[in-house]
C-alpha cells in the first residue's frame, strides 16, 4: 500500500533516535503504536470490502505487499487457507462455516453436514459435504483445512430442493429435508448402514417433512422406486 515505504522509514528513525534520547522513547511508542492501529485498521477495511477473504490478484489490485501481508500473517490477523487465498481473522468468530462460506459460496450442504445441521444424525461430520457443479475445478477442494467432500453433480439439479439456513450466526445454503432424503437414498450404498437407517427415522417421523417435494425431487432425480420402498412403507 502507499505509504509503507515512509511508515518503515519513520520507523527506523524512530529506532535510532530512542538510543540517543532515551525519554523520547516512551512518546515515540505510542505514536508508533497508534500508526500501526491505523495501518491494521486500514488492511481490514480492504479485506471486508471482499467479504474477508481476498485472492492474489485482489491483493494486487488494491496494492497491498507482500512484506505488509506477510506482517499481518505474522500477528495471527490474517491466514494463508490455500494457495492464492488469504482470510481476514475474525477472533471472534473462529468457526469453520465462515471460512467454506467463503471459499465455496456456489457450494450447498448436503449428506452428512445436512444431516446433522436437521438432527438426522447425531455423529459430528469429520469433513463438510458440499454439493457442487460437476463442471467445478477439483483443484478448489484440495485444501489443508477445513476438510471437505465435494459431490459432483448436474448443474441442472444442483439447486433443486435448496434453501437457507443459519449456523453460528452465518446464512447458508442447505438441501430441504425431502432433497436430503433423496440424496441419502441415492448414496445409500456409500454411507453407514447406521447413519442411513437413522436419517428415513427421523425423516419419517418429522412433522415437517412434505412428502410432495419428497416425490417430486424422487422423480427428478430418478430414486422413486426406492423411495416409495425405504419411505412409503412408513408412512
Amino acid at each position: 500500500m502507499r505509504g509503507d515505504f515512509y511508515f518503515s522509514a519513520l520507523f527506523d528513525i524512530i529506532n535510532k533516535t530512542a538510543l540517543l534520547y532515551p525519554l523520547v522513547c516512551l512518546v515515540w511508542v505510542k505514536v508508533v503504536q497508534v500508526m500501526e492501529m491505523k495501518k491494521v485498521e486500514e488492511y481490514k477495511e480492504i479485506f471486508d470490502k471482499y467479504g474477508g477473504m481476498m485472492r492474489t490478484c485482489q491483493l494486487n489490485e488494491e496494492k497491498v505487499l507482500y512484506r505488509p501481508l506477510q506482517k499481518l500473517v505474522d500477528k495471527g490477523l490474517v491466514e494463508k487457507v490455500r494457495y492464492g487465498y488469504y482470510q481476514w481473522i475474525d477472533h471472534d468468530d473462529l468457526s469453520e462455516i465462515s471460512t467454506i462460506i467463503r471459499l465455496f459460496p456456489d457450494a450447498v450442504l448436503c449428506m452428512y453436514s445436512a444431516l446433522r445441521y436437521y438432527e438426522y444424525s447425531d455423529r459430528i461430520p469429520g469433513e463438510w459435504h458440499l454439493a457442487v457443479s460437476k463442471h467445478s475445478g477439483k483443484s478448489r477442494f484440495k485444501i489443508d483445512y477445513p476438510f471437505v467432500k465435494p459431490y459432483y453433480v448436474e448443474p441442472s439439479i444442483l439447486e433443486l430442493g435448496l434453501t437457507y439456513g443459519d449456523i453460528n450466526g452465518h446464512e447458508v445454503r442447505i438441501y430441504d429435508k425431502d432433497r436430503l432424503i433423496c440424496d441419502c437414498i441415492r448414496y445409500r450404498n456409500r454411507m453407514d448402514k447406521e447413519i442411513f437407517n437413522k436419517a428415513i427415522q427421523s425423516y419419517v417421523t418429522d412433522p415437517r417433512k412434505y412428502i410432495p417435494n419428497l416425490l417430486e425431487y424422487a422423480e427428478i432425480l430418478r430414486v422413486k422406486k426406492p423411495v416409495k420402498e425405504l419411505v412409503g412403507i412408513w408412512l
